[in-house]
């Protein structure tokens, strides 16, 4: 069920997949389906409505989320980086008490770690939170208030919402995920087939 808090998620899944040798991480089979999928399902069971951002080049990234009540944006300018994905989710969540920006490539992320940052911010509705590996490294996702919505919307270039959370330090508030669920992205097919030994998946 999803939770009470009026937050949105957005699944950034317009990147290149340039590290992959031709293969698209977000493609890749985890838990039986391509990866893209089971991350959006884990978005929809945490929050009422999620956005995925797409690039126009990808049509099976769309076809993975066939049957999926979620939106979907494809993106003219994904190629200009993640800042298109989040300036596009700003806008979408406008009326929303927080948007959480999801990476779609972090397959550690479960629908426990989303629960415990809705939470959160249920309890710090003011604060930017950042999920943190277990030994307090930040990572994602993060999930901004409502208030710097604008500031998320004007965002340019490829270095995500880093300029937002450098401005904004004091109410950035980390909420420790178990093990490195907050930092394990696989860009390349040596970090998938690690991750999979690992996991025997």
């Amino acid at each position: 069920m999803p939770h009470g808090s009026d937050v949105r998620i957005l699944v950034l899944a317009a990147g290149a997949s340039r590290r992959m040798q031709g293969r698209d991480k977000l493609l890749e089979p985890v838990a039986g389906m391509p990866l893209l999928r089971r991350q959006t399902m884990t978005a929809q069971g945490a929050a009422q409505r999620v956005l995925v951002t797409l690039p126009p080049d990808r049509p099976l990234r769309l076809a993975a989320l066939q049957g999926l009540p979620v939106e979907t944006a494809i993106l003219a300018d994904a190629a200009e980086g993640m800042a298109a994905s989040i300036r596009h989710g700003a806008r979408w969540a406008a009326g929303a008490s927080g948007l959480m920006i999801l990476p779609a490539d972090m397959p550690d992320l479960d629908a426990k770690d989303l629960a415990r940052m809705l939470a959160r911010h249920d309890s710090a509705p003011a604060a930017i939170l950042r999920g943190a590996a277990s030994d307090g490294t930040p990572g994602h996702p993060v999930l901004f208030p409502a208030d710097l919505f604008p500031d998320l919307a004007a965002l340019s270039g490829d270095e995500g919402a880093r300029s937002v959370l450098a401005r904004h330090r004091d109410p950035v508030q980390l909420v420790t995920l178990p093990g490195d669920h907050a930092l394990t992205d696989l860009d390349t097919p040596e970090a998938w087939a690690a991750w999979r030994a690992a996991h025997q998946t």
